[in-house]
């Protein structure tokens, strides 16, 4: 169990932030690459900005006005302003692999990585039906695994920049900061279990990730996650599912610049399971511990009214 920053702690934390740091690395070397290799191609540019613009992108009405019919639209134009954030998850994709601004690129990438998910457009209105088509599942939903993507980012924040960084070699960063595993290790189980849940549990459901699995395996290894208990075995099961995906995504990638966009969250993902493979997900707010904490306040308060009831009478005995 990882609790006290002793030498061995500190360099298991070390490779599990190393682990992290490249997982998410890659899904941004993948999707900048990816983007700009469109954006920067002028027969392909209309249409990764249509993509993104349209009921089916990644950018709602609201965004869309603030960003392009605000005082921002005299600087910004769609092209330019995906080309930016395209370079920019390429630049910081790059620094994650290597190790240079890790806290503070993790810090920003928690954060920015929510804007994606508000900015959505979704319609779920009961009895409403649209000419165009749109996300018709709720945007947590279809953007779970940015979701978990965020809590994998809170985490490294917390661990450091890891084994094998710039940070460590060129500026003489402490490789982890020795954090308590026990809160680290539970937000890593939630935020890989949730996108397991959520799959399993809404499988079939508009642009909810499944991974190609049946929803009642991903929710058995989501409902595992969050509960705790053999947890590494439900970890490995996560690392079995990502490895089949992205091998099946090979047979029908276009190339290896498409095969990499295609499974691009999936390297984060598979990076984090391993880590609770290897450290485990803690003993905060496991099944069994909640079942021990209801069965003692039950005795609590069950035994507390009996013993008020018996004080009330015995006055008048």
């Amino acid at each position: 169990m990882l609790s006290l920053a002793d030498a061995r702690t500190q360099t298991v934390q070390a490779q599990i932030a190393l682990a992290l740091r490249v997982g998410l690395g890659l899904v941004f070397i993948s999707g900048g690459i990816a983007k700009l290799e469109r954006l920067l191609t002028p027969e392909k540019a209309k249409g990764i900005v249509d993509q993104y613009v349209g009921p089916l992108g990644y950018i709602n009405q609201t965004f869309l006005d603030w960003l392009f019919a605000s005082p921002l639209g005299a600087v910004l134009t769609p092209w330019n302003f995906l080309t930016a954030l395209s370079a920019f998850e390429l630049l910081a994709g790059v620094m994650l692999v290597t190790g240079l601004m890790v806290r503070p690129m993790a810090v920003i990438w928690a954060l920015l990585l929510w804007s994606f998910v508000v900015s959505l457009p979704v319609v779920t209105t009961p009895g409403v039906k649209l000419t165009a088509k749109t996300y018709m599942s709720p945007a947590e939903f279809v953007q779970i695994r940015d979701i978990a993507l965020s809590g994998f980012f809170f985490v490294l924040y917390n661990l450091g920049p890891g084994a094998k960084s710039l940070d460590h070699a060129r500026y003489g960063l402490p490789e982890t900061l020795g954090r308590d595993w026990e809160p680290l290790g539970l937000l890593l189980r939630l935020s890989l279990g949730v996108a397991f849940l959520i799959g399993g549990l809404f499988a079939g459901y508009d642009n909810v990730a499944t991974w190609g699995m049946p929803g009642l395996l991903l929710a058995t290894i989501g409902a595992g996650l969050i509960a705790g208990v053999q947890v590494r075995w439900f970890a490995l099961a996560a690392c079995a599912v990502m490895v089949w995906f992205m091998l099946v995504k090979i047979t029908g990638a276009a190339g290896p610049i498409a095969w990499f966009n295609s499974v691009k969250r999936e390297f984060a993902i598979l990076a984090a399971a391993g880590a609770i493979v290897w450290a485990g997900g803690g003993r905060m707010f496991t099944l069994d511990k909640a079942l021990d904490a209801l069965a003692g306040w039950w005795a609590t308060y069950s035994g507390g009214a009996q013993r008020h009831s018996i004080a009330r009478r015995s006055p008048a005995e």
